[in-house]
């Protein structure tokens, strides 16, 4: 059996690396270390995956930026400056696109965390034990303490 669990068809070779991470990549952007992983139990030799890497990457199907662009897309509005750097450590980033990203997302920590805010609460705590649930909330998806006090103070916020 393959790593899906389903039986090979008869007469069909299972695919190649490099179709496996084709296809990966044809459902979202992934990082080379992502890919590794996923390839790892397909391959016959890690030095078979990193060529196939390699290759992508020479004909543009692979790319770290477009890895960073896309994963920001996908969770900026959720989470935090911190949660999401340490999600792009993860994933060996070249530096530079790494610290691109990081300014990226400080530069617009406070608008993320106060929509995310407004669609979760919507209205500044009455109460001590209000703050600290909001306060928790917001630190716990990796917004910056400051942010998260000027959000919960209210900074930004109107009445419609």
């Amino acid at each position: 059996m393959l790593a899906n669990n389903k039986p090979p068809r008869p007469g069909v070779p299972g695919l190649s690396l490099k179709g496996r991470a084709l296809k990966y990549l044809a459902a979202r952007e992934h990082s080379r270390v992502e890919l590794r992983r996923k390839l790892a139990p397909h391959a016959e030799s890690a030095e078979q995956i990193e060529q196939a890497l390699d290759e992508l990457e020479a004909r543009g199907l692979l790319s770290a930026q477009r890895f960073a662009d896309s994963m920001l897309h996908r969770k900026a509005a959720k989470f935090g400056a911190a949660r999401l750097q340490a999600e792009l450590a993860q994933h060996q980033l070249p530096p530079d696109i790494a610290r691109e990203a990081a300014q990226a997302l400080r530069e617009t920590e406070f608008e993320r965390a106060h929509a995310l805010w407004v669609r979760r609460y919507g209205e500044i705590p009455e109460t001590p034990e209000d703050k600290a649930r909001q306060m928790r909330f917001l630190a716990g998806r990796g917004f910056s303490g400051e942010v998260i006090r000027r959000v919960v103070r209210g900074e930004g916020f109107t009445h419609s």
